[in-house]
This record gives C-alpha cells, structure tokens and sequence, in this order.
C-alpha cells in the first residue's frame, strides 16, 4: 500500500494539563520542507497582474447578459480591461481618503464586480472585508463596526438592506459604491447620516488610469474574514497576503504532481459564495492562471441552465450541491427502463472494479464513458475535468457515486477560514482516499492531539484526536479578540476543534467534532455528528438532527424528510394528505423512524445511539430562521430553542411507548 504523509516529528507525551500528541506529518511532496513562495509574488494582486502581462485578451470574468427581459449568452470582460476598470476604482477610492491597511467591505452575491472590487483593494493595499446577511440578522452591521469599514462595495439589490443599517454604522462607514445604479432618493437617505452614496460607473469615472500603486508585503493583511461559528458573534480571521499566496501556490503543487494543472484553457463556474474563503481561494488561483471565471445568475432554480451554457472544465460545490446532482441522476435512472438499469449497474460496478485495481478514471473504462456515462458528464456541461468538494465531509456513497459516473477526477479536502482554505485534500485518481479528506497540503504540517475526555487517543494503534495545524497558510489571529486567539493556537499550533483518525496510507478521516459530544443519563458519551451522519444514508432523509438530553437515558431527531418519497410510500399505504399532513400523520413517523433505526443497525450503531422518537419537519434547515451557518452546519443550541416543545413531547411519548 503507497503511504502519501512522511513523519518530521515524534510524538509527546501527555504532560501537566496537556494532553498526549501525535507525530508531525506533512504530505509525501513536501517530505523535504514546507512548499518555498515563489519570489516576485508579494499579494494576490501579482496574480492578476502577471496574467494581464501574459494574456491581457482572455476572458477573465463572464456574466449572463439579460436582454429585453431574456436571459441570453455570457458577455465577457478580458484581463486587460478588469485591470483597467480595478486601477480606476483603485484610485478613485484612495481619492476618497481610504489608504492602504483600511477597511473596505464588499457585500453581495458572486458578480464581476464583486471580484473587481476585491482586486481594486488589492491594487492599493487595502483590506478587503466581505460583509454577508446570511450569518445572521445584524451581522453585517457587527462586522461593519466591529472591522471599522469606512467604504463598502454594494450589490444592487442590497442597497435597502445596508440603508436599513447605516444609521447604526454611520460611525465608521462614510461611502458607499452600488454594482449598478442608485436612486436619488437613495442618495439623499445617505447623505441625511453623512454618508456618500455612487453608482458604479461614477466611481469608475472619478479614478485615473494611471495612478501610482503602493509597495505591498507578505505580511500585510489581505483580507478579514468572519466566520459564522455555531454559537455567538462571528469572529474576524485576519489572513495575511502570504497566507493566500501560499494556498494558491500549494493548489498549483499538489496538481502539478498528481493531475493537470489549470490552464488559460480553463473556464470554472462560480457559484459558491465569494464571501467564503473556498470560492475565493480558486477564483484566485484561476486568475493566477489566465483562466477565465463565469458567474451564476444567483438564483438556484437555474443553476444547472447556467452551467450548460457556460460548459465550465472546473466545478466546485459543497455536499449539499453534490448530494443534489446525486439524487437528481438515481431518479432519472430508475424512471428508465429495466434495460437502462441494468446496463447503468453493469457499466458501474465494470469501471468501479477497475478504478479499485488503481486505475485511473479515465483509463478505467473509456468504453462505458462513452456509452452509459457521457449524458451526465453533458449534464455538467461536458467539459468538466476537476471536480472539487469541501466545507462538510461528503457522505461516501455519494463520492463513489461521482468519481465512477461523471468522467472527471473527483478531489475531497478540508480547510477552515483559518487554514484560509484546503489544509487536507485528497490526492487525483488515488481510490482508497475514498471516504477520507486526504493528506495535508504542502504548506502544511498535522498532527492529532488527545482528547481523553472523549476517549480519543492519539497513541493508540489507530491514532485519534483533535487535528492540529501548523504552517504557511494559517491565520494571524482573530481582529480584536487577543483571548479566542490564545485559546485556538497553542505553541504554534492552530487547534482546529475537529477529531480525525490517521488512516494506514497516510491520510485523514473527520470522525467527530470536539465541541458536539454530550452525555446521557447513564454515563454514554455520544458523538453526535458521526451519528447524524450514519443516519443520513438513509434515502428518505434531506436533514436530520439529533439530539440527547443528560437526564434522559435516549435520543430522539427532528427529521426533514425527502418530499418524494415519502409522497410515494404515503400512495402505495393508502395514506391520504398534502405534504405537511403527512409529516404529522403517526404511520409516516413510524416508518421514518423504523427506516433510520435499520440504516442505524446497518452501520453497527449501539442500542443507546438508535432513536426512540422522531418529529418530521416539512421545511428544510434554513438560514431565515437561524438553524444552520452559511455552509449548512447545524446550529444545535438554535434548534433546540425552536423545537423544544416539540423535544419536551418527544421524550414524553417515548417514555409513554415504553411504560
């Protein structure tokens, strides 16, 4: 078996108040030292700049065009002319009095302008603050104040929203930019809290094309980014323009010795938000490469329209949007005929059998590709070559799924706002990294840390604990909060609340998170997102979220079933009603939660980790009401405050079942 981590470092032993630690690892292609930053490159404003001194016509940034109404083709902006529009914009702002280490806010969903704006702060050392409403109702005016954003870049239609806040910001915030256009009326509500309010071409004209541009260094913080955390007011992650260097440059390594690296060929279809370090980070590195970036219309009902037309070679998305396309093609399969089925089967089990005797996608059945496979491939457009999954692990029989049907090399990693992006990530065509994050990035070293209130050791012969990072590409520290700082990094080492195991070939696997385990009445830990996880294979289930009170002595869920087929069940049974009244109806509830307990059993869960009790909830988790962060992680004290009447009559009519 190949292993694909080195050890630089031994372990330690538990000493004091500090728990036993694993070795050090770093990734087989950095055996020798953590990946050297290239010379020349001091920002992200380098990448773009290198670009248009290499290819100033191709197309960078590309958008929808909307005539009379009608959504029409992508219309273009090359290198040349977004370096044009950012030095403008660039000057213009520093005309405004804003200079370089000020705080600039960019607020709204992925645009062309949303990335020119980001490069306008680039060009001028200026960092860049993306504000976003879905943290929460008064996130945006928290960040403002709390970061000291004195200008702030506005989509359109987010204009109301910012006005709503303004009188409460007004403090720190002195200009707004619109996307597009803004109203006079608009502009008078400004100026009444003495703000100045202009319209993207305004600012555009007010800037000179040849302005000096500052020295800018690798220390320099590039961008402050809020993370949602569960609980609480976002932090600000304060990440340096070497940190993203280094996550750019590490992407190019790892691809250089295990795929294809992008080219000005490329075209990647951005939809994740701009807003998350993720996106950013690719968006990045693609213009770091003179390829070109085409953006969504923002609106999910068209995703899949958007991305036929834009026919992208590189696709990023999160479990949920895999999870999508996962159910979307099994319903088209079994809506076929018996023969489709059973020629869909052989040809996925043949190319599965032959990508585990290490062969590569490609290789592993150019045959079946071409017969069975091409229709989702030209689902996804028909170009796409790298297929990329992160902010939550991906549920494994969804990755096996898509690395065999949709002819492209699927890559799972890990990363947090402060490993500003992947810090593991599975390696090309490699198989038995299947169900595993991967290997740490070349800028990065690892090790896991015990947790023996947990019972994880990270000594033992399978090799458990909270992942620990250190290297390149991490964070300074969160913006005014010196305490969370010196609690998240120890010694150099950045603990990132997440448990993972070693596996045998050198790569990670997420088991559990260390803040979700609690206890119940009789002493039983449970690990709660393993659970919800063995309880999501079960394929009448959307969401689930489990819960255990510590005086009681079992668990229940609120569950949001899959609308369809509990529509099917409920015709086959006779069980009339809309789908509202089938959630409620006492037969629907029983066979849900008959139908997890066996997926439970399936999967060896323990007596105490089955359910006793189950709510079925109609509406999906959704940010309006607060139950989960911007990359759909649970937010468990949240959903206990709205479903506890529900929880309280759970626990009762289990103990009642029983009695």
């Amino acid at each position: 078996m190949e292993v694909y981590s080195v050890k630089v470092e031994e372990s330690r032993p538990a000493a004091g108040n500090k728990p036993s630690a694993g070795p050090v690892y770093r990734s087989i292609y950095a055996r020798d030292g953590l990946l050297e930053l290239p010379a020349g490159i001091d920002s992200p404003w380098d990448f773009l700049s290198g670009s248009v001194k290499r290819c100033p016509q191709n197309q960078m940034l590309g958008h929808r065009e909307v005539i009379n109404g009608k959504v029409g083709q992508y219309a273009w902006q090359t290198y040349g002319e977004v370096y044009d529009i950012a030095i403008k914009i660039g000057s213009a702002i520093r005309g405004l009095g804003i200079n370089p280490g000020d705080r600039c806010g960019i607020y709204g969903s992925n645009s062309p302008e949303w990335v020119i704006s980001m490069e306008a702060c680039n060009s001028q050392g200026i960092c860049y603050v993306p504000l976003y409403d879905t943290l929460g109702a008064n996130a945006v005016e928290f960040i403002i104040n709390h970061a000291e954003v004195s200008i702030a870049f506005v989509q359109e239609n987010k204009i109301k929203s910012i006005l709503m806040c303004l009188p409460k910001c007004a403090m720190y915030l002195k200009t707004i930019v619109s996307f597009g256009m803004v109203t006079d009326e608009q502009k008078r509500e400004c100026e009444q809290v003495g703000v100045s309010c202009f319209s993207w071409e305004d600012l555009i004209s007010s800037g000179s094309a040849n302005c000096k541009l500052p020295p800018k260094h690798k220390d320099d913080i590039c961008t402050i980014m809020y993370t949602s955390g569960t609980t609480g007011d976002p932090k600000g992650v304060m990440l340096t323009n070497k940190a993203v260097i280094a996550e750019v440059i590490t992407t190019e390594h790892l691809l250089l010795e295990t795929d294809k690296v992008v080219t000005e060929e490329d075209s990647y279809f951005s939809f994740l938000p701009l807003a998350h370090i993720f996106d950013q980070i690719i968006e990045n590195y693609c213009i770091f490469k003179g390829a070109s970036i085409g953006f969504w219309q923002g609106d999910v009902r068209y995703l899949m329209e958007d991305i036929q037309e834009l026919k992208p070679t590189l696709f990023c998305g999160v479990p949920r949007v895999y999870d999508r396309i996962y159910t979307g093609i099994n319903q088209k399969i079994s809506s076929g005929g018996m023969l489709t089925k059973k020629l869909f089967q052989y040809a996925y089990d043949y190319k599965l059998k032959n990508l585990r005797r290490g062969m590569k996608q490609n290789e592993a059945s150019p045959f079946f590709d071409r017969l069975v496979f091409d229709k989702i491939k030209q689902g996804l457009g028909g170009r796409v070559r790298i297929m990329i999954s992160g902010a939550a692990p991906l549920p494994r029989h969804i990755e096996e799924f898509l690395r065999v049907v949709c002819c492209s090399v699927f890559i799972q990693g890990y990363g947090l706002t402060e490993s500003c992006s992947g810090c593991f990530t599975s390696i090309a065509n490699v198989l038995p990294m299947m169900g595993t994050v991967g290997v740490p990035v070349t800028t990065i070293e690892a090790r896991l840390e015990s947790v023996p209130e947990m019972g994880y050791d990270a000594l033992s012969h399978v090799p458990r604990g909270e992942i620990c990072l250190r290297g390149k590409t991490l964070f300074s520290s969160y913006y005014k909060h010196q305490e969370l700082t010196s609690e998240a990094i120890v010694d150099g080492w950045f603990h990132t609340g997440d448990i993972g195991e070693w596996q045998p070939n050198g790569a990670m696997k997420i088991i559990d998170r260390k803040k979700n385990i609690f206890k119940l009445s009789q002493g039983e830990y449970i690990a709660v997102e393993n659970l919800e996880s063995t309880y999501m294979q079960c394929p009448l289930v959307a969401s689930v979220w489990v819960y255990g009170n510590s005086f009681e002595s079992f668990l229940v869920g609120v569950v949001v079933p899959e609308k369809k087929l509990v529509e099917e069940w409920a015709a086959v049974n006779d069980v009339i009603g809309a789908f509202e009244e089938l959630c409620k109806h006492p037969k629907a509830r029983k066979y849900i939660l008959d139908e997890l307990n066996n997926t439970g059993r399936r999967h060896e869960l323990k007596g105490f980790e089955l359910l006793k009790a189950v709510h079925l909830e109609p509406t999906p988790f959704d940010m309006e009401r607060d139950l989960i962060t911007p990359t759909f992680k649970l937010k468990r004290p949240q959903l206990l405050k709205y479903y506890k009447d529900f929880i309280d009559g759970l626990y009762q009519e289990a103990k009642e079942t029983k009695a």
